[in-house]
């Protein structure tokens, strides 16, 4: 009796057994979803594939970037809050806003600003690799619901007929 020889191992960022989804060789190649990005990988595409909604984007990809523009959206919010309490409070009760707020708000604003067409895109490639078309992003824009559905298509697996999307 023999014993079942070790699969080979797998190239980086290739698919592992049975999840034939055609994903990025290197970290450089942005044609192809990158599978198992780390959180530098996926906002280094984010910035580079600026407005591409033609493609794919893996969940790994998502969902790093979605920490990362979390994160960003809190220490500045912190730094605004910490700036803001430390205001003075005028003879009248009043307070003003530091002008270290002010700047913050308006860094952050123009971040916000900067991000939303990649945003887009990342979320419209992001369900073309689960084989949905990317205009399901509309749904979002049902009151109440219109997120959550977003989300669950969000976390829905890759899958192989998603390479319909892929420009050759």
């Amino acid at each position: 009796m023999t014993t079942p020889s070790a699969a080979p191992a797998q190239a980086y960022g290739q698919p592992g057994p049975g999840e034939p989804y055609d994903g990025a060789a290197t970290p450089d190649d942005l044609t192809r979803p990158l599978y198992g990005a780390t959180l530098g990988q996926s906002v280094s595409r984010f910035f580079k594939n600026y407005a591409k909604f033609s493609g794919r984007a893996s969940r790994s990809e998502y969902w790093w970037l979605s920490l990362f523009m979390l994160i960003v959206a809190i220490v500045f919010s912190a730094l605004i809050g910490i700036s803001v309490g430390t205001a003075g409070i005028n003879a009248d009760g009043t307070a003003e806003l530091p002008g270290f707020a002010i700047a913050l708000l308006v860094i952050l604003s123009l971040f916000g600003l900067a991000t939303i067409v990649p945003s887009l895109a990342l979320q419209w490639r992001r369900l073309h690799d689960a084989n949905l078309a990317g205009p399901f992003y509309f749904l979002s824009l049902i009151p109440a619901v219109g997120g959550i559905i977003v989300f669950v298509l969000s976390v829905l697996p890759p899958k192989p007929e998603g390479r319909r999307f892929q420009r050759k």
